[in-house]
C-alpha cells in the first residue's frame, strides 16, 4: 500500500483497504512508530526500489505481520513531516527471536511525489526512518489453503502486497493454487519481474502468471492492450476460471479496482470473497492534515471533540464553520494521534464513536460490521452534533 503526493502510482491503502485490523492474530494493535535502520535498497525498475529495514529482535513482536498488510513511513523532507503507507512485499519471516529480522516495502516514484522522490534520490543504506508497526486486513481469510485457488489482479505497484500473498499461499499448502493477472504499460514497468519468474519456477504447476501490457505487443492478443471491461471479462472467464476461485484480491488505482469489482459482481462472484486495496482515494492523493492553531471568536459556534488515546482523555474545540475532521482537530492537542494516508484508505486513524454523530466523506477501510459497531475513520469524520466522543483504544 502506498500513498504519495499528486501523480504517485503507489498504494495507500492500501488502502482502500478492506479494513484496518492489524496483527497476525487478527486483533488490532495500537499504531506506533519505531525507528528502523535501512539495511538494503534494491532497484526494481527505473522508477521503483525495494527498501529493506532491519528489525531488532526486541521489536519482532511489533513487526510480526500477515501477508498483505502495510506499514506507514514517516520522514522529515524539506522541513515538512511526511507520512506514506506502503505494502509489505515479502512473505512474513522474522527468523529466530534472538536475531535481527527484516521487513521490506516497494516504493515507486512518479511525477509530483514528494516522499517517493526523496526516497529514490536521498534515502541510503544506514539511514534511520520511522516505521509504523504493520496494519491492515488485505489478508487471506481462508483458514485452510489445501486445494484452495486464490486469484489476484494488480496494476503497477499494486503487485506489492500480492507478491507476499502469492508466496505465502503457495508455500503454506502443497495443493494450493494462485492465479495472478498483472497489468503494466510495458515490460520495463514490471516490478519484481525476476522475483515473479523465480516464483513461477518454484511453483510451475500451481502459479498461473498472466502479464497484460497496454503499450507493448505480446504474443497473445488477449494480453496486449488496456485492461478494459471486455478484455478483463475474457481474461477472467478464459484464464482465471472464476467458478474455481475461493478468494479474490484486487490492488491498483481506483478505476481499475472498481472495474474489477463491478465485473466480478456481474458474473456472480460473492462480494464476501473479494478483497481490495487502492493506491489512492477516488479523487486523488491528499496532503497531510493541517494541525496549526485555530482562532475561535468569542461567540462562534464550536463542536467539542473528546477523544481517548493510550488511556488519556483530552478535548479540543473545533469551529463549526471550519468543517474540520476529528483527526485534524485532535492533532492540535495530541501530535501522536495515529494516521498515515489521511484519505480514508489505510484505516490507521480508526476509532470508535461513543457519543454524538459524524459524517464520513470517504471510507475505503472499514468493513460493514465495523461500521455497525460504531467505528469511524477520524481523518474523514466531520461532527454533526455539538459534541462527539471517540476512543482510539477500543
Amino acid at each position: 500500500m502506498t500513498a504519495d503526493g499528486p501523480g504517485d502510482d503507489e498504494l495507500v491503502a492500501d488502502a482502500l483497504l478492506a479494513s484496518a485490523v492489524g496483527g497476525p492474530s487478527g486483533g488490532r494493535r495500537r499504531a506506533r512508530f519505531h525507528t528502523l535502520r535501512v539495511a538494503e535498497i534494491r532497484p526494481l525498475t527505473d522508477a521503483a526500489i525495494e527498501v529493506t529495514f532491519a528489525v531488532p529482535a526486541a521489536l519482532h513482536g511489533e513487526f510480526a505481520y500477515l501477508a498483505g498488510q502495510h506499514v506507514a513511513l514517516r520522514a522529515h523532507v524539506d522541513g515538512r513531516e511526511l507520512r506514506r503507507s506502503y505494502s509489505l512485499c515479502r512473505p512474513p519471516s522474522l527468523g529466530p527471536a534472538t536475531e535481527e529480522g527484516t521487513v521490506s516495502v516497494a516504493i515507486k516514484r512518479d511525477r509530483g511525489g514528494r516522499f517517493s522522490t526523496w526516497a529514490q534520490t536521498e534515502l541510503k543504506v544506514g539511514d534511520e526512518i520511522d516505521v509504523m508497526n504493520p496494519q491492515g486486513s488485505f489478508t487471506s481469510s481462508l483458514a485452510d489453503l489445501d486445494g484452495a485457488h486464490v486469484a489476484g489482479i494488480a496494476a503497477g505497484s499494486g503487485i506489492t502486497p500480492l507478491m507476499a500473498l502469492a508466496a505465502t499461499v503457495l508455500a503454506r499448502s502443497a495443493t494450493s493454487r494462485f492465479t495472478l493477472v498483472y497489468t503494466n504499460r510495458s515490460s520495463l514497468d514490471v516490478m519484481f519481474l525476476d522475483d515473479l519468474s523465480d516464483l513461477k519456477d518454484r511453483y510451475p504447476t500451481r502459479l498461473a502468471l498472466h502479464h497484460v501490457l497496454s503499450r507493448e505487443q505480446r504474443t497473445a492478443p488477449l494480453l496486449s492492450g488496456r485492461l478494459d471491461e471486455p478484455r478483463l471479462r475474457r481474461i477472467v472467464d478464459e484464464l482465471v476460471l472464476p467458478d474455481t476461485v475461493d478468494e479474490w484480491f484486487l490492488c491498483g488505482p481506483f478505476a481499475l479496482v472498481q472495474l474489477c469489482r463491478d465485473t466480478l459482481a456481474d458474473i456472480g462472484v460473492d462480494a464476501a470473497h473479494v478483497r481490495y486495496e487502492l493506491f489512492t482515494p477516488a479523487d486523488g492523493p491528499r496532503d497531510e492534515p493541517a494541525a496549526g492553531p485555530v482562532a475561535i471568536a468569542e461567540d462562534e459556534p464550536v463542536t467539542r471533540i473528546e477523544f481517548t488515546l493510550d488511556g488519556q482523555s483530552q478535548s479540543v474545540d473545533s469551529p463549526v464553520a471550519a468543517r474540520e475532521s476529528i483527526l485534524t482537530a485532535a492533532l492540535r492537542v495530541r501530535p501522536d494521534v495515529p494516521f498515515a494516508c489521511a484519505g480514508g484508505v489505510c484505516g490507521t486513524c480508526r476509532a470508535r464513536l461513543l457519543q454524538g454523530s459524524v459524517t464520513m466523506t470517504e471510507n475505503y477501510a472499514l468493513e460493514p460490521d465495523e461500521l455497525e459497531r460504531g467505528y469511524v475513520l477520524t481523518c474523514q469524520s466531520h461532527p454533526t452534533t455539538e459534541a462527539v466522543v471517540v476512543d482510539y483504544d477500543v
